[in-house]
């Protein structure tokens, strides 16, 4: 058997049983959400780039990033009551801004109590990036620190555009 793997970047989904590979994501501030049916052997992974919509409509955001998973894992067979979750990211990668890592590790974590999805496994925080493997037919993951991503500790200038500082 050929090993495939689906890279999935910020926004994005994957979902798939034992014949579809690994699912993989590099994660600084983001936080993905593995979810599995271990009845179907169905799985998916998310990568969740902001904890919430409230001024910003968008798919990219957490509660309609978490629907969407388990929406389209119900479809392919999985049940709602069954799934199992293992969350990973939420690292804080630049000083001097306000903690939007813990505010997805939060996020996730709060949604999957609230929606009473059991959460096997976590590894949130830390100021590393990570790259998660995820074996959708399994609910196998696997995590590894990303060498040379650490925190930069200077504080971040402003950016300016056209002489105008934006905030």
């Amino acid at each position: 058997m050929i090993e495939t793997r689906s890279y999935i970047a910020q926004g994005e989904m994957a979902i798939g049983g034992p014949q579809d590979g690994e699912i993989t994501a590099i994660l600084g501030s983001c936080v993905a959400v593995c979810l599995w049916d271990q009845h179907v052997s169905l799985g998916g992974m998310n990568h969740i780039l902001l904890p919430d919509t409230s001024q910003h409509p968008h798919d990219r955001f957490g509660a309609v990033e978490m629907e969407r998973l388990v929406n389209a894992l119900v479809k392919r067979g999985a049940e709602r009551h069954r799934l199992e979750a293992k969350v990973f990211g939420g690292a804080s990668m630049l000083s001097g801004l306000t903690d939007i890592g813990e505010r997805n590790s939060a996020f996730a974590l709060g949604y999957l109590a609230s929606e009473g999805i059991p959460v096997r496994a976590h590894s949130t925080g830390g100021t590393q990036a990570r790259q998660v493997r995820f074996m959708p037919g399994t609910g196998h993951a696997r995590q590894r620190f990303v060498p040379n991503f650490e925190t930069e500790k200077q504080p971040m200038r402003t950016p300016k555009a056209n002489g105008v500082e934006l905030f």
